[in-house]
């Protein structure tokens, strides 16, 4: 009696910069297998000048983060059941990031734009001062905890549409840590950060569609973030105070 064929899938994965092209590979199809299993095969059996990035492969550093059949994700926790029913997986780079060679992306305009963001803690006081103590219950610290936890992945960045048309548009993550500073009692330079993010390219840039908050691995909403940024330059203009 034939024995029957081991399933497969049919991946194609981007090679190449810019100017590259998609390659097609064959992959044996395992259970509870990740997309991040998925390229480390191809890697590994297939193709060993394969270029990605990968850190923890537990879904803590983000940095295995790739657009799998269009929408961005971490690889390392996105299986192939769930994204894949028909047998077939296309993987990119993250997008609107300048592509460096195969799936491994230059992040260096993101944490640009983090920066110009004012993104950087200024503390008011020195290691030497007793330490500030901030409430659990105090609004601003609530609203800097929802917003918090950004690991820099950039996927938000990579689902944003306005980020693809507007090169000056500073990105959901960016305007995200503008809000948590914001509301950062502790930090010194507060007024500086609602200054940044309401000129061109910042808060009023946005479009409000969702898709960062929808994307964001870890359950965070950007655009709640941004939202809360629009609120507070809007009160600054008309000299009201936004806290």
């Amino acid at each position: 009696m034939t024995k029957p064929a081991a399933p497969t899938l049919d991946v194609r994965i981007w090679r190449g910069a810019t100017d590259g092209a998609f390659q097609h590979f064959r992959v044996p199809a395992r259970e509870n297998q990740t997309v991040l299993d998925v390229v480390t095969e191809v890697q590994r059996h297939h193709d060993p000048t394969l270029s990605y990035r990968f850190a923890c492969r537990v879904g803590v550093c983000g940095s295995c983060a790739m657009t799998v059949n269009g929408r961005p994700r971490w690889t390392c926790r996105t299986h192939v059941n769930k994204v894949a029913g028909d047998g077939t997986l296309t993987i990119e780079p993250l997008r609107h990031l300048p592509r460096i060679k195969d799936l491994a992306c230059d992040m260096t305009p993101f944490f640009e734009k983090w920066q110009r963001a004012g993104g950087v803690f200024s503390p008011t006081v020195s290691r030497d001062d007793p330490v500030s103590s901030v409430t659990p219950d105090d609004p601003g610290r609530r609203a800097a905890d929802a917003a918090i936890e950004c690991i820099n992945c950039a996927v938000c960045y990579s689902a944003c549409d306005v980020v693809g048309w507007n090169d000056d548009y500073l990105g959901p993550a960016a305007l995200n840590r503008a809000w948590s500073l914001y509301n950062d009692e502790r930090h010194g330079d507060r007024a500086g950060v609602l200054r940044r993010v309401s000129e061109a390219g910042g808060c009023a840039s946005c479009h409000t569609q969702g898709r960062c908050t929808d994307a964001c691995p870890v359950e965070l909403g950007p655009t709640r973030s941004i939202a809360g940024l629009k609120r507070a330059s809007l009160l600054a203009f008309f000299g009201l105070d936004g806290h």
